[in-house]
């Protein structure tokens, strides 16, 4: 027997381990609240730490999306194995499959900014001027984080059963669009929710002003986060520690190399991005990339109050899978 095993170790030990899958697909958007996901293919991260467990070299793809919508659609379909987004998409998502075959959970908070609705309409200076001559522009009407930000604002301001007053006014359209637009004027919409670097590039128009921030609704919390599907998560333990690993790293880099990373993010957005201007919203301490989830239950307990979801998390662990358990979250 014990030269039995000392054979069977022996010929472990000239094998190495098996990837459990031999692709992993990430699907991510076009904001600033992913940038994670574009130093790690910069930096070949996610390479880097699956050799570190021993792993054969596994394909990484990259499908970019708008909006959390088809991106949910494509992760339950199997067409991709990673998904991001905003808060709300998570909470969607999760409540949706909540105890099937097909449950989702959160992998881990990626980023906290603040985002922010702008207008060019010189008379809105609050959302209570908002009329219906104004149109706005957003990322996915319904389940994005601005939508959901856009109805708390509502029901703060005209009641619980007013939350959706405003969504008639919302229509879906990507932030590098709605900025494209917005700047242009003369068309037909006045007004963009979207996200960082597209807003803070539409305010150097003076004719573009903010008119509500998620900062005044919610206060500081993760906005971008990354999601997975049980199947995944369960067959996959290394290669998920090393995606993992492979996050945390590139969080820290994100801190001490922001003007690489902010060239990481044009290359792969292919578009004329004011680098100065992100590299000073990287300096901004509203910015944070980090893995612990903050705030999360503000965003379930509303989602849930006005019948989005028709379950709520007890604890921000409910959203997530286990391997983030040890972080001080909220």
């Amino acid at each position: 027997m014990v030269r039995w095993i000392m054979a069977l170790a022996a010929i472990l030990a000239f094998h190495p381990a098996r990837a459990e899958v031999d692709e992993i697909r990430f699907a991510q958007q076009f904001s600033m609240g992913y940038l994670q996901f574009n130093v790690m293919k910069h930096q070949d991260l996610l390479a880097k730490h699956i050799a570190a467990l021993g792993l054969p070299a596994v394909k990484v793809t990259w499908i970019t999306f708008n909006g959390p919508d088809m991106m949910n659609d494509a992760l339950l379909s199997g067409a991709v194995d990673i998904a991001s987004g905003g808060m709300p998409g998570l909470l969607t998502i999760w409540a949706k499959t909540h105890g099937t075959a097909q449950e989702v959970r959160g992998v881990a908070a990626m980023s906290q900014q603040p985002l922010l609705l702008n207008s060019r309409n010189p008379a809105v200076r609050t959302i209570r001027d908002l009329t219906e001559a104004d149109r706005i522009a957003m990322p996915a009407v319904k389940v994005s984080a601005q939508a959901v930000l856009l109805e708390m604002a509502a029901a703060r301001e005209w009641g619980d059963a007013a939350y959706d007053r405003l969504d008639k006014l919302t229509f879906s359209l990507s932030p590098p669009d709605a900025t494209g637009g917005l700047l242009a004027g003369g068309g037909d919409f006045n007004a963009a929710f979207t996200v960082p670097p597209f807003q803070n590039m539409q305010l150097k128009d003076p004719a573009i002003h903010t008119v509500l921030s998620s900062d005044d609704v919610i206060g500081p919390s993760s906005g971008g986060t990354a999601w997975t599907s049980k199947k995944f998560h369960d067959a996959n333990p290394k290669l998920y520690r090393a995606m993992l690993d492979a996050m945390q790293e590139a969080s820290e880099f994100i801190a001490a190399h922001p003007k690489e990373t902010v060239a990481y993010y044009a290359a792969d957005t292919k578009m004329r991005i004011d680098t100065d201007l992100m590299e000073g919203l990287l300096a901004d301490p509203k910015f944070k990339y980090v893995l612990t989830p903050r705030a999360t239950l503000r965003w379930a307990d509303f989602m849930h109050k006005v019948g989005r979801i028709k379950i709520a998390p007890d604890s921000w662990k409910d959203l997530f899978w286990p391997e983030i358990y040890d972080r001080d979250g909220s």
